[in-house]
């Protein structure tokens, strides 16, 4: 939470359970919880039109290569599927 998002009350898993229709009432008005259980904060119960919240890049991704290097091949509809099936076998002899 930063210093311009607004303090959001905290709401334990059991006071979510047995005032589900004060929380939701209040979500509808336009208030934030922080879900707990246990005392540690697992999660956020904000209004559907809230802005979503931005996370700061702390490193940009500098990997290349990988998956997305890779080409489709194109079929090579020249040759039966047994003779591909006998060159993958060669492999195995």
């Amino acid at each position: 939470m930063g210093a311009s998002e607004p303090q959001m009350e905290s709401l334990s898993q059991r006071e979510l359970r047995n005032e589900s229709g004060r929380v939701l009432r209040a979500v509808g008005e336009g208030q934030s919880f922080v879900l707990t259980n246990r005392g540690i904060p697992v999660g956020r119960i904000v209004p559907i039109d809230a802005p979503a919240a931005t996370l700061p890049i702390a490193r940009p991704a500098k990997r290349t290569g990988g998956w997305a290097a890779l080409k489709p091949q194109p079929a090579r509809g020249d040759r039966a599927m047994s003779r591909i099936i006998d060159e993958l076998r060669e492999d195995r002899v």
